[in-house]
């Protein structure tokens, strides 16, 4: 009888344990309003007229302003900026200035009443000593000679006489010109050729040294320049 009565007791514990569990767990079906989340309400304040026009300056101010403005279209007819102070203007053609009776005129051609006259300058043979033709250095130094005063010669002549000039020289074992002088009697009797080959010889100094075959203190040399033209 008593372990009877124990196990009522017992289940009646176990019956009120439950009940609790229950009812707590049941409070949200109870209270629904509960759990519904609150409306958040939102009011906006309207700025004053005054303070809306005070912040539009502001930022009016702090706007950078360009550089230079300048006119969206170009034109020529468009007038020049002023000038700074102390510059000069640039000069403005007038356009009447460009009139027909000052234009440019192309220079016509006029054809040369006179031709070109093309210069020969020639150093003939002359008669030598056997001996000195026999000699090759001889020989090879005085065509130096000749080819030298030869270009000196054409360099200097400049005008139209023609005719031969017969000059002797003498030179040096180093080269330099010692004397030189024109033949009269065997040349031509023009001023002009004759102070021209004598110039052309003095020119043509210093020639260059005697070979060593040439074992000679100085030797005397005669040429004789004949001037023509084409």
């Amino acid at each position: 009888m008593f372990s009877d009565r124990v196990f009522q007791i017992a289940l009646l514990i176990s019956l009120v344990a439950h009940g609790v569990i229950v009812f707590l767990n049941a409070g949200p079906f109870f209270h629904p309003e509960a759990d519904q989340e609150k409306k958040i309400e939102v009011s906006y304040l309207k700025q004053p007229p005054q303070e809306k026009e005070a912040q539009v300056r502001r930022q009016m101010m702090l706007k950078p302003e360009p550089f230079m403005k300048l006119p969206e279209k170009i034109t020529v007819d468009q007038k020049a900026p002023p000038a700074f102070p102390g510059e000069k203007r640039p000069f403005k053609m007038d356009k009447s200035m460009l009139s027909s009776s000052n234009s440019f005129n192309k220079p016509t051609l006029v054809k040369p009443d006179l031709i070109s006259i093309k210069k020969k300058i020639t150093l003939p043979p002359i008669d030598m000593d056997k001996s000195k033709i026999n000699n090759p250095s001889y020989v090879s130094y005085y065509q130096l000679v000749r080819e030298k005063i030869r270009r000196s010669a054409y360099q200097n002549y400049t005008r139209t006489e023609i005719g031969e000039a017969y000059l002797s020289f003498i030179i040096s074992k180093e080269g330099s010109l010692e004397d030189a002088h024109v033949l009269e009697e065997k040349s031509d009797p023009n001023p002009y050729l004759q102070a021209i080959a004598l110039k052309s010889v003095r020119e043509s100094a210093p020639f260059p040294a005697f070979p060593k075959d040439l074992d000679y203190p100085r030797l005397s040399f005669n040429v004789v320049i004949s001037f023509e033209v084409e």
